[in-house]
C-alpha cells in the first residue's frame, strides 16, 4: 500500500507563509493524482486543492484561491503545497491524497482518493 508522508507544517503568524510537502517512498507522483486535504477543529474534512495525473489540471477550494499553491517536482516523487497570506482559519490538520485511478480532472472529494498520509499540524496564530 502506498505510504504517504507530509511535512512542512507548524506555528506561523497571519499574513505568513508555509511550504508543505508529500512525499512517498514508491511514488511517481505524475502517476498519480494527488489531493490536500485540511481538518480544522470540531469541524469536518475538507478540499483544499488538487493537481492531476500527469498535473494537467488543478483545482482550489474558494477560500484558499490565489493564496495557495499546489505544484509537483517529479524528480523528487513530491507534491507541495504553498500556502500564502495565511489566515487564522487555515489552521488545522493538513493531509495530502493520492489516487492512481483517478482519471482526468482532479476532485476534491476526499472519497475519491485511497491513500492517505498521517497529516501534518498548521497553526495561524498571533
Amino acid at each position: 500500500q502506498l505510504q504517504l508522508v507530509e511535512s512542512g507544517g507548524g506555528l506561523v503568524q497571519p499574513g505568513g507563509s508555509l511550504r508543505l510537502s508529500c512525499a512517498a517512498s514508491r511514488f511517481t507522483s505524475d502517476y498519480y493524482a494527488i489531493g490536500w486535504f485540511r481538518q480544522a477543529p470540531g469541524k469536518e474534512r475538507e478540499g483544499v486543492s488538487c493537481v492531476s495525473k500527469g498535473s494537467s489540471s488543478t483545482n482550489y477550494a474558494d477560500s484558499v484561491k490565489g493564496r495557495f499553491t499546489i505544484s509537483r517536482d517529479n524528480a523528487k516523487n513530491a507534491v507541495y503545497l504553498q500556502m500564502n497570506s495565511l489566515k487564522s482559519e487555515d489552521t488545522g490538520i493538513y493531509y495530502c491524497a493520492a489516487e492512481r485511478n483517478l482519471i482526468g480532472l482532479c476532485t476534491l472529494s476526499q472519497n475519491a482518493y485511497g491513500s492517505w498520509g498521517q497529516g501534518t499540524q498548521v497553526t495561524v496564530s498571533s
